[in-house]
């Protein structure tokens, strides 16, 4: 998001980046436009990924009226993969909020006007009420549907915001979003079960980044509720019964921001030719070296990452990838994208240049990566830059299945779990060993069956024989 810090925008809620500026000056508009002398910006909803085409309001950090310094956070958003907060690029006043809590707004357009001073925080206000008078859509239609722009005679300046690189983690005994009578922080997953299991989020004290509350500090402070319960009915003898609200048979639910990006993205990949190539591997060494190296922290998943890409560096082809039907890349980086089943939807976490890693970095990166993921801190480039995924239904017991290629990629490979099999020896007998089912989907517009074939026969010798994953 860095770049949009020099990113000037003409006077429309919809309207892309044109030109670079560093003046905080109010823009001149064509005779068309009002000219506003005041210095009213806007604060739009930015891309915080290269698939977000909305974001939703999660919480507002600040309220109307409060003042803002340059770099202060003031709105978290909800983006296709994750929460972030979001900051401004000028000192001012938050003068009106357009978006409130909930809702969603298309990228580009204003969620919030800035005013410079509180002499134009009324003015700004009016201009706030009149982009909602403009906007509001008919009575049949759904308000949420439409998004606030400003009437075509006003025009104001856009106050860029920007995700800040690195979200910083404060650590509180006391929620601070909840001092001082502000908005409580919290993610949406957490809104929505602290809803089902009836837990005032006002009362919990938030264990994520900046204090955010998230889904494991609802399900403490229900469960300490339940405990009390569980107590009082002993005493009074009454019987408590504590049932968890099911789902609603029979109910329309709308996509969430994530599956609303999944789905669009399976789409997408229907348009791509692709093809499956299936292999046995033999897993009794990677077995054996897991359990010498677990005690260390090393995962598996950690582990057939590098395999993976060791074999990757081999077959740069499969780790290509092809855009525009005409031509392809050979990535110069080998990140693996292992896919993860999240509350409400599906994420790939990126595991960069993991065949320069060590095993032992690589498996602190990845429990980094998911811990992130379950509090949606992910930074863009740690879901958004695989050049290969892997997507591995082994833990659930699943011997083999298909995997939907990403949009993007050239290929994503299907793991199984690895199972106790009757196999014939090389001298004749009959022996055991532990073998897992991979599938490869891969883009036919670039990787041909033979290409696939010798990529899983490189991998299965680096499995068989892993001394180099330790490297």
């Amino acid at each position: 998001m860095a770049h949009l810090l020099h990113t000037t925008f003409l006077p429309s809620s919809s309207s892309l980046p044109q030109k670079p500026c560093l003046s905080s000056s109010p823009s001149h508009t064509s005779s068309s436009r009002t000219r506003v002398h005041a210095k009213i910006r806007e604060i739009f909803m930015p891309a915080l990924s290269s698939t977000m085409t909305e974001g939703k309001i999660v919480a507002w950090v600040k309220s109307e009226g409060d003042k803002l310094s340059k770099g202060e956070s003031v709105v978290v958003v909800e983006s296709d993969k994750a929460d972030m907060d979001v900051e401004t690029f000028y000192d001012g006043y938050l003068a009106a909020i357009m978006v409130e809590e909930g809702g969603v707004a298309a990228i580009g357009s204003a969620i919030a006007l800035l005013a410079e001073s509180q002499e134009e925080i009324e003015e700004a206000k009016s201009k706030a009420a009149a982009a909602s008078s403009f906007s509001s859509p008919a009575p049949d239609q759904n308000p949420s549907a439409a998004a606030p722009a400003l009437e075509s005679t006003v025009a104001v300046d856009k106050a860029v915001v920007v995700a800040p690189p690195s979200p910083s983690v404060v650590a509180s005994a006391v929620h601070p979003a909840s001092e001082g009578g502000k908005r409580v922080v919290v993610s949406p997953y957490a809104k929505k079960l602290g809803n089902e299991l009836k837990v005032e989020l006002g009362r919990v004290i938030g264990s994520g980044p900046n204090g955010r509350i998230v889904a494991k500090d609802v399900e403490a402070a229900a469960a300490a509720a339940a405990e009390l319960g569980s107590t009082g009915a002993k005493v009074s003898g009454a019987p408590s019964v504590h049932a968890r609200p099911g789902i609603e048979l029979g109910s329309v639910v709308p996509f969430t921001t994530m599956q609303g990006a999944v789905s669009r993205n399976m789409v997408e990949s229907l348009s791509v030719p692709t093809f499956r190539v299936g292999y046995t591997i033999t897993t009794d060494a990677l077995d054996a070296l897991y359990k010498k190296i677990k005690s260390k922290g090393v995962t598996m998943t950690a582990l057939l990452a590098k395999a993976t890409a060791l074999a990757l560096v081999k077959h740069p082809l499969i780790n290509s990838s092809c855009r525009d039907g005409n031509s392809f890349t050979y990535n110069s980086s080998v990140n693996i994208a292992v896919a993860v089943a999240m509350d409400g939807g599906l994420i790939t976490l990126v595991l960069q240049d993991a065949d320069k890693v060590d095993i032992y970095s690589l498996s602190r990166k990845w429990k980094e990566l998911v811990d992130k993921a379950r509090a949606k801190q992910l930074q863009p480039q740690e879901y958004n830059t695989g050049t290969f995924t892997l997507s591995n239904l082994g833990m659930f017991g699943v011997d083999r299945f298909d995997a939907i290629l990403p949009p993007g990629t050239g290929a994503i490979m299907a793991v199984g779990a690895s199972q106790p099999t009757v196999v014939g020896t090389k001298d004749g007998w009959i022996g055991m060993k532990n073998q897992m089912q991979v599938n490869v989907t891969a883009d036919h517009r670039v990787i041909y069956g033979a290409d696939l074939a010798a990529f899983l026969q490189t991998l299965a010798k680096i499995i068989d024989d892993p001394k180099d994953l330790t490297f």
